[in-house]
C-alpha cells in the first residue's frame, strides 16, 4: 500500500495538535500524552489533549469543542484512538459517532487493547483512516510510553552535572552547586516529566537529597514515585526520602527485612547480582508499575553501573563553566579501558545554553 500524500495544511494541524500534547508533559503518567485537532480544510472547530490519566482523552475534548461541526471534518490525533472500555469510553467509538470523515493519526498505539483496533474500527464505519504524519515526533513525545510498552522498561535517563574538567563534586564530596539557578530550575522541568526519580543509598547518606519537583506555583504536575536503591535497608530515619512529601519506594534484598523507620513509605525486595540489586529487574519491576520515563539522580557507582548494564537510554548532561581540579570526582564510575575501539560512544541530540551553564542531550548508539 502507497503511503498516504499529506498536504501543507495536514502537517499544520498535526504540528498544532503535538504542540497541544505537550500540554500535558507534566500530568498524564502513566498515559500517552496525546493531542487532537478537528478541522474542515483550514478552519478548526475543535481542539483538546489529554490532561490527566483517568480523565477523558484528547478526541472527546475537541469534539466536545466543535459539536455539530465535527461532522464531515477530519480529525487530527497525534496517538491512535483507543478502542477499549478503560477509565473512559473508547474514542474511536466517539468520533464515529460524531461523524467525522477522515481522521489523521501521528504515531499507531502499540499497547496492546489498542494496537490497530482504534484503526480498524474507524475504517469499518467507513471513516478515511490516514497514519504516519509526524510520527518519529509523537513517538519522542511518548519515548517513555512506547519504551514500556514495546521493550518492557522504561525510557531511562541519567541527569549530572559536570565542570569544564569533567568533574562532579570536590574531593571532598561537596557538590552544592556546580551549575547556576537557571540550570537548577531546568532540572526541575526534566524531573516533572518523569514517572520516578531514582537514586541509591549512595547518595541518600551522602546528601540526603528530596528528590521532589519544585515548579513555579499554579503549574501542575504528577509527583514523580521516588525510588531509592537501598540493598541492605540503610536509609536513616528522618531521611527527606522517608518524609511523605512525594511517594518513596525502597527497593532492597530479600535477605534483610524493614523495620519501623520504614513504616510510611513502600518498600519491595529485588534479586540481587553480585554485590548490587539487579538494575534490569529494578527497571522491569517499575515498568510494571507503569513508569513510563525514569529520571536518574545519582552518584558515579549507580550510573556507571546503569551505563555498563547498557540501561542508559539519554545521558542529560550540565556543563558548568567552572574548573575543579584534577583531584575532584570523575563523571562515572566505569572499568579502565586499554583500547580507543572500547570506547562508549554517544551521539548528540540536543545542546541549549541554559544560563551560563551548557545542557547537552546524549544518547548510545
Amino acid at each position: 500500500m502507497n503511503a498516504p500524500a499529506f498536504l501543507a495544511i495536514d502537517h499544520a494541524h498535526m504540528a498544532h495538535a503535538l504542540r497541544l500534547a505537550e500540554r500535558g508533559l507534566f500530568t498524564t503518567q502513566p498515559n500517552p500524552r496525546v493531542g487532537c485537532v478537528i478541522a474542515h480544510g483550514a478552519d478548526v472547530v475543535g481542539t483538546g489533549w489529554h490532561q490527566r490519566a483517568g480523565e477523558p482523552h484528547a478526541e472527546v475534548f475537541a469534539l466536545r469543542e466543535a459539536g455539530t461541526h465535527a461532522h464531515g471534518a477530519t480529525a487530527y490525533v497525534t496517538l491512535e484512538p483507543c478502542a477499549h472500555h478503560g477509565r473512559t469510553p473508547p474514542c474511536a467509538d466517539a468520533l464515529i459517532a460524531a461523524g467525522v470523515a477522515r481522521v489523521v493519526i501521528a504515531a499507531e498505539d502499540p499497547f496492546p487493547q489498542v494496537d490497530g483496533r482504534g484503526i480498524g474500527k474507524l475504517r469499518a464505519a467507513g471513516i478515511t483512516v490516514d497514519s504516519g504524519l509526524m510520527r518519529e515526533a509523537s513517538r519522542e513525545l511518548n519515548i517513555g510510553f512506547f519504551s514500556r510498552i514495546e521493550y518492557s522498561r522504561p525510557f531511562v535517563r541519567v541527569k549530572l552535572a559536570i565542570s569544564l574538567d569533567g568533574r562532579t563534586a570536590l574531593a571532598n564530596g561537596t557538590s552544592t552547586w556546580i551549575t547556576g539557578e537557571a540550570a537548577r530550575a531546568d532540572v526541575q522541568r526534566w524531573r516533572a516529566r518523569g514517572s520516578a526519580i531514582l537514586s541509591g543509598i549512595g547518595t541518600v547518606l551522602a546528601d540526603d537529597p528530596r528528590l521532589t519537583v519544585r515548579l513555579p506555583s499554579g503549574e501542575a504536575f504528577t509527583p514523580p514515585l521516588r525510588v531509592v536503591l537501598d540493598r541492605q535497608l540503610r536509609t536513616p530515619a528522618g531521611s527527606h526520602v522517608l518524609d511523605g512529601a512525594a511517594p518513596s519506594l525502597l527497593l532492597h534484598a530479600a535477605k534483610v527485612a524493614p523495620d519501623h523507620r520504614f513504616e510510611l513509605v513502600e518498600h519491595a525486595v529485588v534479586p540481587e547480582q553480585g554485590e548490587a540489586l539487579d538494575l534490569a529487574a529494578v527497571l522491569a519491576l517499575l515498568a510494571g508499575r507503569g513508569c513510563n520515563e525514569v529520571h536518574v539522580e545519582a552518584g558515579p557507582t549507580l550510573c556507571g553501573a546503569l551505563f555498563m548494564a547498557g540501561l542508559v537510554d539519554e545521558l542529560l548532561l550540565y556543563v558548568a563553566p567552572v574548573l575543579l581540579g584534577d583531584r575532584a570526582r570523575s563523571l562515572l564510575q566505569l572499568p579502565t579501558l586499554t583500547d580507543m575501539a572500547e570506547r562508549w560512544q554517544l551521539r548528540p541530540v540536543e545542546q541549549r545554553q541554559v544560563g551560563n551553564d551548557w545542557r547537552l542531550r546524549l544518547r548510545p548508539f
